[in-house]
């Protein structure tokens, strides 16, 4: 181990790292489920958060080329998750909206995995989880975390 940092940051970086892993196994495995990838997965989160985006926005934002982001577009309009549409004040512009099946998905996904860490969280009383959560907070609004926003 490198002895620029204090164990307990090692320890932090070692159980944030293994906690992430199990979180994006466990999800993989709920997507299969609903017969969704984890990229399609990402994608209606953020066309969900962000209201519908371009080709272009959405790669961006999913930091992929936008080829890759048509084809993926593609598959998710095939399966009925998602639709394109033109812009309203560009019509040079297409839109990629969420569907309602694509909606219903991933409010079934969401639950799955809120069960599994409600789970992996249970012996933790509800003084310590708020405690938690403000740590959290936090880690992801640090300038580490800040770039996702962006």
């Amino acid at each position: 181990m490198n002895e620029n940092y204090d164990e307990n940051i090692i320890k932090i970086e070692f159980l944030l790292r293994k906690i992430c892993f199990g979180i994006k196994k466990r999800g993989r495995v709920i997507l299969n489920d609903y017969k969704i990838t984890p990229p399609q997965f990402d994608a209606l989160q953020c066309l969900i958060n962000n209201g519908g985006l371009s080709i272009s926005d959405l790669s961006t934002k999913l930091f992929q080329a936008p080829s890759t982001i048509t084809d993926l577009v593609d598959r998710m309009e095939n399966s009925h998750l998602v639709e394109r549409s033109r812009d309203v004040f560009d019509r040079r512009v297409v839109k990629v909206n969420v569907l309602q099946k694509g909606y219903n998905i991933i409010n079934k996904v969401l639950n799955k995995r809120c069960e599994f860490v409600n789970e992996a969280l249970k012996l933790i009383d509800s003084d310590d989880k708020i405690e938690f959560i403000k740590h959290l907070d936090i880690v992801y609004n640090s300038s580490f975390c800040s770039f996702e926003n962006k």
